[in-house]
């Protein structure tokens, strides 16, 4: 990837040897790292080398009259002013500077704090201008103005204020298995920010499943990123989240993908333990029948702090358990935990982030008696 701001910019600071560098260091740490859980191929899924990112986060700095787009060093309490990202989608690339130019000759930056950008592969492009200030009707016309010209969705923030003007999401498509599935991306909620990647992951993950029948419980579901596809392949599936954004979001995308066998339950996992071991009812869970579901499958994509005790007791109920982690750490940690009645069958390397020390990851937990 060429970028004039490596050595400079802090989001990317692994680039040396380029990406097959830095793909080879994490497969490396990876092996040495789970060495004493796994001693199997670790297959690895490469990103796009640049221009993969379908949102991304800038603050905006100024200088007098001048404003532009920042980023933290990798200098300590520094800051680095680039014009142009080579991770970001080239529509979002090319969007940076005129974007900027336009506000400024609309005397729309002042008390600008950030810009965040939404995209989708049909191009359409979520703008979110961030103000320490309260937006006024003057602004709203000058928005809906720019919004119109420059053929992107703008909404406005300040604190405790979220101005849509036209809509407040992009609507994207996935291809997975030779299928493609259809999803709402609603602005300032989590989607997986690289597609390419999100395909593998979300491919791999069924493929897992494959030979396996029956029902499926899957925790953490956030907006339905490997429910819908889930849907294909099991009988029922039986999904639950905390966030009620991203129930209202899941539910949105089933639809859009004609897709009539899930039940999406807004409930945290310790709540649904309870549920399900007849502890306590919801109102939440009114019209879903657990009786009629045969869960012997179970696939979790919880958030960094990993797997707490209830979702762990829980799983450790299951057949065939398919675990995607965006924290190695807090993986093997749960994995220590998951040990003493599964042992790895898979384990996956996605490279979701490029030039950075993160790394996702995916393994197939089956019982240990299972050959």
């Amino acid at each position: 990837m060429e970028c004039d701001y490596f050595g400079e910019c802090g989001s990317c600071r692994d680039y040396v040897q380029g990406y097959e560098g830095q793909i080879a260091r994490k497969k490396a740490q990876t092996l040495l790292e789970f060495a004493d859980d796994y001693d199997g191929v670790l297959e690895c899924f490469a990103s796009p080398e640049s221009h993969y990112r379908a949102r991304a986060e800038f603050r905006i700095w100024h200088e007098g009259e001048r404003s532009a787009y920042a980023m933290y060093a990798i200098a300590p309490k520094a800051t680095v002013m680039i014009d142009r990202c080579a991770i970001v989608r080239d529509s979002i690339d090319a969007l940076m500077p005129v974007l900027l130019e336009r506000l400024e000759s609309k005397k729309m930056t002042r008390k600008l704090f950030g810009i965040d950008f939404l995209s989708s592969r049909r191009g359409e492009i979520v703008v979110t201008l961030i103000y320490h200030t309260k937006l006024d009707e003057h602004w709203r016309t000058q928005a809906l103005a720019l919004s119109q010209a420059m053929g992107v969705h703008i909404i406005g923030r300040s604190r405790g204020e979220k101005v849509i003007l036209t809509q407040d999401y992009v609507s994207e498509s996935l291809h997975v298995k030779g299928r493609p599935f259809h999803y709402r991306h609603i602005e300032n909620s989590f989607t997986q920010p690289n597609p390419a990647v999100n395909e593998a992951m979300i491919t791999w993950a069924m493929e897992q499943f494959e030979g396996v029948g029956g029902d499926l419980l899957e925790l953490y579901c956030g907006a339905g990123n490997f429910t819908i596809p889930f849907a294909t392949h099991f009988d029922r599936v039986l999904a639950t989240e905390v966030s009620k954004a991203s129930i209202a979001a899941a539910k949105i995308n089933m639809q859009l993908n004609d897709v009539h066998n899930i039940d999406f339950v807004r409930l945290g996992v310790e709540e649904f333990v309870q549920a399900l071991e007849g502890v306590r009812s919801f109102r939440r869970m009114e019209g879903v029948e657990l009786g009629r579901y045969r869960l012997g499958s179970l696939f979790v994509d919880p958030p960094r702090a990993g797997m707490d005790e209830n979702s762990l007791r829980l799983a450790q109920k299951f057949e065939t358990i398919v675990y995607i982690s965006c924290n190695p750490q807090t993986l093997k940690r749960d994995l220590a935990r998951l040990s003493s009645t599964h042992k790895i069958a898979k384990m996956a390397l996605f490279d979701q982030f490029p030039y950075t020390h993160h790394r996702e990851m995916g393994v197939k937990l089956i019982p240990k008696e299972v050959l």
